[in-house]
């Protein structure tokens, strides 16, 4: 399990819950995930302003309740989102994300300065510049042709598009992240 870089539903079991359960209350006694502590639980260091500006919001979407803090529940929802949420809860998730300003629609330089912080904070050597992946994404989705996207047009245009759907999954997955989870609990086990 702990070498295992995505998780099935079958496999969320009560002994991985008591495991992430040990690993935030460990990180964060308080109960209360800041976002300075989101980004040291999720070993994300010496990031650029864009890249932080990225996880500030990523970080503001998984506090549902708006309180400037994750609890347990809405860090469990984020990992079930990363881990087996669908494809229509994850596009909505990724729009929320990428409207950095909240205005219902996505931009140019929105979507760009998301692609760019998700590429640095990835580390991984990219097939397609930020900047080739916004072109295609708007080129490709925006159908009225007024530089921004709406909910619906990213929704249906990403669906509708097979290229665009695997492209946005591959850049945007977050697997890598919870896999440091996992092998940072199963390392306290093998330690206890």
């Amino acid at each position: 399990m702990g070498n295992s870089p995505s998780m099935s539903v079958e496999e969320l079991t009560a002994c991985h819950s008591h495991k992430w359960y040990r690993k935030f209350m460990t990180e964060c006694p308080s109960g209360q995930l800041t976002f300075y502590e989101f980004k040291k639980f999720f070993g994300l260091k010496n990031l650029s302003e864009s890249s932080n500006e990225y996880v500030e919001t990523m970080f503001k979407t998984f506090d549902i309740n708006d309180d400037g803090c994750i609890d347990f529940m809405e860090y469990v929802a984020a990992l079930s989102l990363v881990l087996k949420g669908g494809v229509q809860q994850k596009l909505r998730w990724y729009f929320k994300l990428f409207d950095m300003d909240g205005s219902g629609c996505i931009d140019r330089d929105e979507l760009l300065l998301i692609f760019k912080a998700v590429q640095a904070i990835n580390g991984l050597e990219q097939e397609i510049s930020a900047e080739d992946m916004t072109d295609m994404v708007f080129n490709k989705i925006d159908v009225n042709g007024d530089g921004e996207l709406s909910l619906d047009e990213f929704m249906e245009g990403i669906e509708a598009d097979e290229v665009l759907t695997v492209m946005l999954t591959q850049s945007l997955d977050l697997t890598h992240i919870v896999s440091n989870i996992y092998s940072d609990t199963d390392s306290e086990q093998q330690v206890n």
